[in-house]
């Protein structure tokens, strides 16, 4: 990452915004590159992955978060341009500019670093979960609302949301034959049950880095993937760092019984969905392995993938 010229970028697109003499710092450097703003109000200033969001499926992003937000979930505001619009474009880069949500992330895989009480953390998370998809099931999106779908075919098919997982250059031909046929056996299970579980719009990205705690509430950052998908795949993507955590049971269960005020969770379909959280990751870091810090992530997540598989095999 070139961090002088994206500071350049960003204090560019401040401008835009009329932020004049803010102070700009790093926050984050993942898919987005985040700045903190600071001016008349604290900002979140995200310069865009170049090529992975249209700029039709980012304002209908922005769109659903505004929404979020005057439903009364903690989640960042759009703020618009000058001109009305949510998007600036410089340099080919979309840029967008969000109210600065309070409170700390939860951290690395595994961690929940600002929580003391951690199974009460996750059943206060349980509810922020079940509130954003009554919020987004009462919402009613615009024409033509684009956004990715984490169905059967976007978890499982031929070109699956994150990649062909299978292909990652570090399996061998034996892990890679046992991801295919844990994956085609999954893809017939999953075509018996999808016509009952619950389907909507996601956040589908529940990590420690989007989850925010101000020591009271639950706040949701970063729907940068957010969009169609089967509900406990959010409660899976949540647990499936927590897996080798000595109080994972608890956590679990708080979790389930947070979102249990709106639906109750299957303990076979949670098992089931863990697995195709993990099935994503090898598909996401085949395309990064160049990337900083990529090389270690990618064999963690390359071996929790392979292990469910032959879980599943085996049962």
């Amino acid at each position: 990452m070139d961090t002088a010229l994206n500071l350049s970028r960003a204090a560019e697109a401040a401008q835009l915004w009329g932020l004049k003499s803010a102070r700009i710092s790093l926050a984050a450097a993942r898919e987005n590159v985040v700045f903190c703003v600071q001016a008349n109000a604290v900002y979140a200033l995200r310069l865009h992955r170049v090529g992975y969001r249209s700029a039709v499926e980012l304002r209908h992003e922005l769109a659903w978060m505004r929404a979020m937000a005057e439903a009364g979930l903690r989640v960042p505001r759009p703020v618009a341009l000058p001109d009305g619009g949510d998007i600036a474009e410089l340099d080919g880069q979309f840029v967008s500019l969000l109210t600065w949500l309070d409170g700390a992330p939860l951290g690395r895989p595994g961690e929940l670093a600002p929580v003391t009480d951690r199974p009460a953390f996750c059943c206060k998370l349980g509810e922020a979960m079940a509130a954003l998809h009554e919020a987004c099931d009462a919402w009613q999106p615009p024409a033509g609302f684009t956004r990715p779908a984490w169905d059967r075919a976007g978890l499982l098919g031929a070109a699956p949301l994150w990649g062909r997982f299978w292909e990652h250059p570090d399996f061998s031909a034996t892990e890679r034959a046992l991801l295919l046929a844990a994956r085609s056996r999954a893809d017939a299970v999953l075509a018996e049950r999808e016509r009952e579980l619950d389907y909507g719009l996601i956040h589908a990205d529940l990590v420690g880095q989007n989850v925010m705690w101000d020591g009271a509430s639950v706040g949701l950052i970063d729907f940068d993937d957010g969009g169609y998908g089967f509900r406990i795949f959010e409660l899976a993507t949540f647990l499936l760092r927590f897996r080798d955590a000595p109080d994972y049971p608890a956590l679990r269960a708080a979790l389930c019984e947070g979102y249990g005020a709106r639906a109750d969770v299957a303990e076979e379909e949670l098992d089931f969905f863990l697995m195709l959280r993990a099935f994503t990751y090898p598909g996401w870091f085949k395309d990064r392995l160049g990337e900083p810090d990529t090389a270690a992530r990618s064999a963690r997540a390359n071996r929790v993938a392979l292990t469910l598989a032959q879980e599943f095999m085996e049962s």
